[in-house]
């Protein structure tokens, strides 16, 4: 007669279990039974403070598996233990969660906007430089990945160096250490990334830049609500945003969206700027509202946040950002310069930057 599993089980059946009365297999005391080639192996788990009273369950055990046509019998007593089995794998460092401080980097301050055409960036640059101006030391990050404008606008055409090939060694021009992704390619060139590719460039751009000491770093957001300002605000301790748009309807409507995102990343919303607020006619001086006006104002009283400018729609912003040179640099006595000097200035009073 061959051994089965079926027929040594069957023979187990008839071995009682002293604690329970039950047969040892309804108890639950037989695990690991393995029938194989005329052999029979299997564990018998019991409570380990009667392990003396087993030894005749064992004997026992072994001996109806040998009647059931098994050659060879291993019977084990082994003790149950509530105690979880011990961890084999190598010890790992525990993983860093939540927002990173920059090293180097005393605040964090994201310019974003809902939608792309609404001067985010000239009000970034011209931002930086107007902080620079009251005596901080600024830098300006380009996460604009897709679209990076800052090294036109900064003046900036030199590639950065990497004395070890690791650290990135920033551009500096107008009193504004800048990085962008813009200075690794060439300019007109297609930057097609995939998420994974766009959120490691971010990282290297925050972490492994040798941004020095700074006051404050201004980072130039992409427009949206996508991987970049989703990384950013999970990886980096951002002291708030500021979310730029144009007066008309359709503009809100992305800006509004832009807050909610900031808002459910916990992200506070240091205030709004109304870009291309109004337009003043060179020759005659007539003032025309082109995008609407107010509508960035009432936005930010039905949230409770400040309205932190408003930039007229001027062509010395747009010549002075073409020529590498912000408007606050190129023309330091304009209304438009003091526009940005005056936000700089609040952040500055307020110790935000």
């Amino acid at each position: 007669m061959t051994a089965t599993r079926e027929g040594v089980l069957a023979a187990l059946r008839t071995i009682t279990d002293p604690a329970s009365g039950q047969d040892i297999v309804t108890a639950g005391i037989v695990r690991a039974l393995d029938v194989e080639g005329g052999s029979a192996r299997f564990v018998l788990e019991i409570d380990p403070t009667r392990a003396e009273s087993y030894a005749p369950v064992r004997d026992a055990a072994e001996a109806a598996a040998r009647a059931a046509g098994a050659a060879s019998v291993s019977a084990v007593l082994t003790a149950h233990s509530d105690k979880a089995p011990p961890d084999l794998k190598p010890a790992r460092k525990p993983a860093r969660e939540g927002p990173q401080k920059v090293p180097g980097v005393d605040r964090i301050i994201a310019i974003a906007s809902g939608k792309g055409g609404v001067g985010k960036s000239t009000v970034a640059a011209n931002l930086a430089c107007a902080l620079a101006a009251e005596g901080r030391r600024v830098g300006l990050l380009d996460a604009d990945v897709y679209g990076p404008s800052q090294p036109r606008m900064l003046g900036i055409a030199d590639r950065p160096a990497s004395p070890d090939g690791k650290t990135i060694l920033p551009l500096r021009n107008h009193g504004v250490t800048m990085m962008s992704i813009g200075l690794m390619v060439a300019e007109g060139q297609a930057v097609i990334w995939r998420g994974p590719m766009l959120m490691g460039a971010l990282q290297q751009m925050l972490m492994q830049v040798e941004w020095g000491g700074l006051d404050v770093l201004i980072v130039d957001l992409p427009p949206g609500t996508g991987d970049v300002q989703l990384t950013l605000s999970q990886k980096a301790a951002l002291t708030g945003a500021i979310v730029v748009s144009t007066p008309q309807d359709v503009a809100l409507l992305d800006a509004r969206k832009g807050i909610d995102m900031f808002d459910k990343l916990n992200v506070p919303v240091l205030g709004l700027i109304e870009n291309m607020s109004t337009h003043v006619c060179s020759n005659c001086g007539h003032e025309e509202h082109i995008f609407g006006h107010g509508g960035v104002g009432a936005e930010a009283r039905r949230l409770g946040v400040p309205l932190l400018a408003e930039i007229p729609l001027h062509l010395d912003i747009r010549l002075a950002a073409d020529d590498g040179t912000p408007v606050v640099v190129a023309k330091p006595d304009s209304a438009q310069a003091s526009a940005f000097r005056a936000v700089a200035r609040d952040l500055v009073a307020q110790g935000l930057a």
